[in-house]
């Protein structure tokens, strides 16, 4: 059944009361309504739990989309009991987690800015997310670090604006990535802007972002990898770089 998206317009939003819509065969469960993101473009899935009206848990493991991207399925840890369609429960996720994936997601968003070279892929980590480039020049990574580093003290805003499907169909442009094209078919796709007017930046996105750069907090590139003659790969952390940062 589809379902209504919660944390499309409100990253922020780490409970919800909701029903359950359908318990699958092996297991993975279906609501009306969610707060956890589904794995995508790079992002992993939330974690968390459910908790049913006697007070007790289910413990959600990871969480993915179904056969198309309005299916959103909470997949429970091994041995847990099992929930009835039409139950009424409460979600809850990971916050400390997907606050920690907002805050990287944001500085992959911040890198595109400071390299503006096409993206060829990207995964977003809790300690530590890569983005690879089309580009073959040799660029300092202490120098792109502070660069960040200026955005993210800064303190822009960041927000969503909505665009329709066709709107992005008839402006390619403004897609960063080179190889993966923003998902299409639910009616809307979500701009991320960065600075007032998104003078910064604007690019399709699905994933969940922090309100402010500032949020974001010390971040460093810890590495660049050559990955053939025209593929770089930037390695992101949480912290300030340090002597033992990679080469």
């Amino acid at each position: 059944m589809p379902v209504l998206p919660l944390y499309r317009d409100d990253f922020y939003l780490s409970t919800v009361e909701a029903r359950v819509e359908a318990v699958r065969e092996d297991g993975a469960i279906e609501f009306d309504q969610t707060c956890f993101y589904a794995t995508s473009g790079g992002q992993p899935g939330d974690t968390g739990f459910i908790e049913r009206a006697d007070g007790s848990r289910i413990e959600i493991a990871r969480t993915i989309h179904g056969d198309s991207k309005d299916i959103i399925l909470h997949i429970p840890a091994d041995g847990q009991p099992t929930l009835s369609a039409g139950e009424a429960v409460v979600l809850h996720i990971d916050w400390a987690r997907r606050y920690r994936l907002m805050r990287m997601h944001t500085a992959c968003h911040i890198l595109s800015v400071v390299c503006s070279y096409p993206i060829t892929g990207a995964a977003v980590g809790e300690d530590e997310s890569r983005v690879d480039f089309d580009m073959s020049e040799t660029i300092d990574k202490d120098e792109v670090t502070a660069k960040m580093m200026e955005i993210v003290a800064a303190n822009h805003p960041v927000f969503l604006k909505w665009i329709t499907d066709e709107e992005l169909i008839a402006n390619p442009g403004i897609v960063k990535s080179k190889n993966v094209r923003p998902p299409v078919g639910l009616g809307r796709v979500s701009l991320v802007c960065i600075g007032e007017d998104a003078l910064i930046d604007s690019q399709p996105c699905g994933g969940t972002h922090v309100s402010e750069t500032q949020e974001v907090g010390d971040i460093h590139i810890a590495k660049i990898e050559k990955k053939g003659k025209e593929n770089r790969r930037f390695r992101i952390r949480f912290g300030k770089p340090d002597a033992l940062s990679e080469q």
